[in-house]
């Protein structure tokens, strides 16, 4: 478009676009999604902004309200001009995005949609070169789920590529929704604006002052009931009768009315058709007695514009509506067959089976093969929710009820892929009620379904309760047929059984030890065969509650070996054994075990999936001490939870930056992350971050001096139904230091005893250090000498060197008090070096508090400094400090951003920033330095 599009009443909003305009000249990105009512002047602002644009490339797309079928169609034509920078991708983002637009093979079923969206990401990037980017998209309320996710998480990862991105999206609740984005809400123009927008036509007096009143100051309204009103016959409709949008689609209609019938016919085919492919809809329109001399009247009238490449459009979606809603069905019903006859193209084959399910008046065996095609195809390209539509169609169309029970499974499975845990349950329940009589594996994965968006949405109760009664249907089942989707396991039902029993053990955890103790017994309990490489898995699992010397879990690594042996099993199978090993006190290899996951999805681009292994990293972080990695790994994890709507994992994360910020004594960090991480859980069910939240809290009031308050969250932890939790184990020694604090030995004794069952089971040379650290708080003075001289021989102070600082802390502290001063300053000053290093300010000041009473001078550095360079470090951010760290080995900024799932320009932004802060100006001097910063 060329020339300034005239705006009427609009300057302050065309004002905020050319701020961001201005921005993207700069390099700067911004979103900016503006919402409103049919007519509103949405469109009028990106046509404004188009030709405000120079300077900038431009791409423009806008959704189609019968596309939402076809998995990323609206994306593909929104980035066709920017195809010609795919080969500047990283591989597996070119693949995928390849994949997503039918120009190359599928990724296969259970690909992570976001990668999709990191290749978007890296495309705008990309085609903005130097110059900058203006992306529009009108009607993004219409665009399919797939484009709507992928753009999406592109835009929530924008940063400094130079690329503005609006987004025009009518009100309405669920319509699009982008929480995190920046909206600006267009409301009707001021009295005087409209009026000025109504002048342009010469109106009566009476008639002018109706329209405003009816317009609302509305510029589509003011603009086409004049021409309306004045084809109308007198009194025809009372002004307000109908509302607004309705009001302007009999308007449109009136004047579709007016056509000729030939017309009228082309434009309904016009209207059913999603692409608006000229070739198409001529062809379709001559089977039905229509040519393209019959397109003239509709073009002269303003109804229709021709685009480029032989495309037809709607000048106004509600011309579409209008068109479409109002025709007789028996007129649309000959549309679609007409359609789908021309659709004959394999290009064309997820078309025809939509036209052909339109067309369909009941059971259609034919239509209902044709979706299922298209569904498969769809789950191929990560396109589950078409997947899911697709599905359930085809299911409503299919006569037999084992194939409607069928279809009505993998409906409810592709749902629950796409996040839309209501239409999954709901699909689920509606199909466990249709098809009682269904196989017991078909309902046995409709009860999985159900238990996974019970979960999600943090029903615990429920879910563990469904995955019981699904494993319970399998207990006769010799074989279950097809798995595809969630289940993921084949072979017998004893194997599904125990993948779904597996996953009882992840919903159990957060029930209680009760529930926790009876899925076990269950899983040791199931016929597997002993090839079947689910079986190592069990075996690890039914330890997680025999805390005792005799009791002694399988290490972690002949875990893994004895399944590569037998085969595969799901990532997700293989987190849950993360989480097991660190319940069990196997840190490191629980965390190599992440680490080599979290690099696969990195990888594979799975930003979806990452979370979840970064999540153990974390914690396997936190439990060594290495706090400072801790905050990288967790500040990069929530980032991507809440870019891609995982409240889990928002819960848990932000409670992990709790635990780090009570470790740094900033109280009120701490409080913030702690309340986040206890929020939003059901009635009865304690939220999925509430362990490490209690910690946190516990820990910052113990390094504040507040024992009592300490003692108070930490016993929290001692009860159901998170008494069994990792969080309630590894926070013993902190109880027990509180307990002794405020004079209370007594309530440690029961958390003591179980801490020393377990620390027997798992037989773990830090795990006894603690406790005799507790036996030395709670001892006499030869018990505490003895316990604390012995726990300082134990511990590691290369590999945990915080726990080392803790007990030479106490050990120190309990010296200086026997006045054996001389020996306490050495203790005391290796503590206040580990805590001076970590950040750690209420440790330190306690330990140099400590020093002052033996009679030493002040001299360590203060906590945050450390060692020679620390300092330095510490000035970064997380993501600086990722990025540095990246690029010190020598990757790319493309490969950095592939990792991190953000813009190579991104990159190059932190890098910027970070050098100064460094002393450093090229990645060479990084390389140099990065040995001496501990990079």
């Amino acid at each position: 478009m060329s020339g300034r599009v005239e705006l009427c009443g609009r300057e302050s909003e065309a004002g905020a676009i050319a701020a961001l305009l201005a921005g993207a000249r700069r390099g700067d990105s911004a979103v900016l999604v503006l919402r409103g009512e049919p007519g509103i002047g949405k469109t009028a602002l990106l046509d404004h902004a188009e030709a405000m644009a120079e300077g900038l490339r431009l791409v423009r797309g806008t959704g189609v309200e019968f596309e939402a079928e076809l998995p990323f169609s609206g994306l593909q034509l929104l980035l066709r001009p920017a195809l010609g920078c795919l080969a500047a991708l990283p591989a597996a983002q070119r693949g995928a995005l390849e994949a997503a637009f039918g120009l190359g093979p599928g990724g296969g079923a259970g690909a992570d949609p976001m990668l999709v969206g990191l290749a978007v990401l890296s495309l705008l990037t990309e085609y903005a070169d130097r110059d900058g980017l203006l992306c529009l998209v009108d009607d993004a309320q219409w665009l399919d789920r797939a484009s709507r996710d992928a753009l999406l998480f592109a835009a929530r990862r924008l940063r400094a590529e130079g690329v503005v991105m609006l987004l025009a999206a009518r009100d309405g609740e669920g319509s699009f929704p982008a929480p995190g984005l920046a909206e600006l809400r267009l409301a009707g123009l001021r009295p005087e604006a409209a009026a000025a927008l109504l002048d342009r036509h010469q109106l009566p007096p009476a008639l002018r002052f109706r329209l405003l009143a009816e317009a609302q100051g509305n510029p589509l309204a003011l603009l086409e009931l004049p021409v309306a009103l004045g084809a109308e016959q007198p009194g025809a409709f009372a002004p307000g009768a109908l509302p607004l949008t309705s009001r302007l689609q009999l308007a449109f209609h009136g004047q579709v009315g007016r056509m000729p019938e030939a017309s009228q016919t082309l434009l309904l085919v016009a209207a059913a058709d999603e692409t608006g492919e000229l070739t198409a809809i001529l062809r379709a329109a001559e089977t039905l007695g229509a040519g393209v001399a019959d397109l003239l009247p509709a073009e002269r009238a303003g109804l229709i514009v021709r685009g480029g490449e032989d495309v037809l459009r709607f000048r106004h979606p509600l011309i579409r509506a209008a068109v479409y809603q109002r025709a007789p069905l028996g007129h649309r019903l000959a549309v679609h067959r007409a359609l789908a006859a021309v659709l004959d193209a394999p290009e064309h084959a997820d078309r025809r089976a939509w036209h052909l399910a339109a067309a369909a008046t009941g059971p259609d065996r034919q239509a209902a093969a044709a979706l299922e095609h298209t569904a498969s195809r769809a789950r191929e390209r990560s396109g589950y929710q078409a997947a899911a539509a697709a599905y359930e169609r085809a299911a409503r169309l299919s006569a037999e009820p084992a194939q409607r029970a069928r279809r009505e499974a993998l409906a409810a499975e592709a749902a629950l892929e796409t996040g839309d845990l209501e239409r999954a349950g709901e699909l689920s329940r509606r199909a466990a009620h249709t098809d009682g009589d269904a196989a017991p594996a078909v309902r046995a994965r409709l009860a999985q379904v159900q238990a996974l968006a019970d979960f999600w949405k943090g029903d615990y109760p429920a879910a563990h309760r469904r995955l019981l009664e699904g494993a319970a249907l399998l207990d006769d089942v010799d074989e279950v047929g097809e798995t595809a989707g969630v289940g993921e396991v084949g072979g017998t039902g004893a194997a599904q059984a125990a993948q779904m029993l597996i996953q009882a053990t992840h919903t159990s955890w957060y029930l209680g030890e009760g529930q926790l103790a009876a899925t076990l017994e269950r899983l040791s309990a199931l016929p597997l065969a002993d090839a079947d490489p689910l079986t190592p898995v069990a075996r690890f699992l039914v330890h997680l509650l025999n805390p005792g010397p005799d009791a002694q879990p399988p290490p972690l690594g002949e875990t893994l070996e004895a399944v590569r042996r037998r085969g595969q099993v799901p990532d997700p199978t293989l987190l849950i054994l993360c989480g097991a090993a660190l319940a069990q006190g196997q840190d490191a290899d629980a965390y190599q075990l992440a680490t080599t996951l979290a690099a696969g999805h990195r990888a594979r681009g799975g930003a979806g999936r990452l979370p979840t292994a970064l999540f153990f990293m974390a914690e396997g972080e936190v439990f060594t001490g290495r706090h400072r990695d801790a905050l990288t790994t967790a500040t990069e994890a929530l980032g991507l939870a809440r870019d891609t709507g995982q409240r889990q994992w928002v819960s848990q994360f932000t409670s992990v930056l709790a635990y780090l910020a009570a470790a740094r004594g900033q109280e009120q960090d701490c409080r913030r992350h702690a309340e986040a991480g206890l929020a939003g859980a059901p009635a009865g069910v304690a939220s999925p971050g509430a362990p490490w939240a209690y910690w946190s809290l516990g820990l910052l009031e113990l390094g504040l001096g507040r024992a009592e308050a300490a003692l108070a969250r930490f016993e929290r932890l001692t009860r159901e139904p998170m008494r069994h939790h990792i969080c309630a184990t590894r926070s013993t020694p902190d109880l027990v230091e509180a307990a002794v604090r405020v004079g209370a030995p007594e309530r440690a004794a029961e958390p003591l005893a179980r801490f020393q069952r377990w620390a027997d089971s798992v037989r773990q040379p830090w795990a006894q250090a603690l406790v005799l650290r507790c036996r030395g708080l709670l001892g006499t003075d030869d018990q505490a000498e003895q316990s604390y001289a012995a726990a300082l021989e134990l511990h590691d102070q290369d590999s945990r060197p915080l726990e080392y600082a803790r007990t030479a802390l106490l050990y120190g502290e309990w010296l200086r008090r026997a006045r054996r001063k001389a020996e306490a300053r050495g203790l005391l000053n290796g503590a206040l070096e580990v805590f001076d290093r970590l950040g750690m300010a209420p440790w330190a000041e306690r330990a140099r508090g400590e020093l002052t009473a033996t009679g030493a001078p002040d001299r360590g550095p203060r906590a945050g400094e450390g060692r020679a360079g620390e300092g330095v470090v510490a000035a970064l951010t997380p993501q600086e400090l990722q990025i540095v760290r990246l690029a010190a080995q020598g990757l790319s900024n493309r490969d950095i951003a592939a990792q991190l799932f953000l813009s190579h320009r991104t990159v190059g932004y932190h890098l910027y920033k970070a050098y100064p802060k460094l002393g450093v100006a090229s990645r060479g001097e990084l390389k140099d330095l990065a040995a001496d910063l501990g990079l």
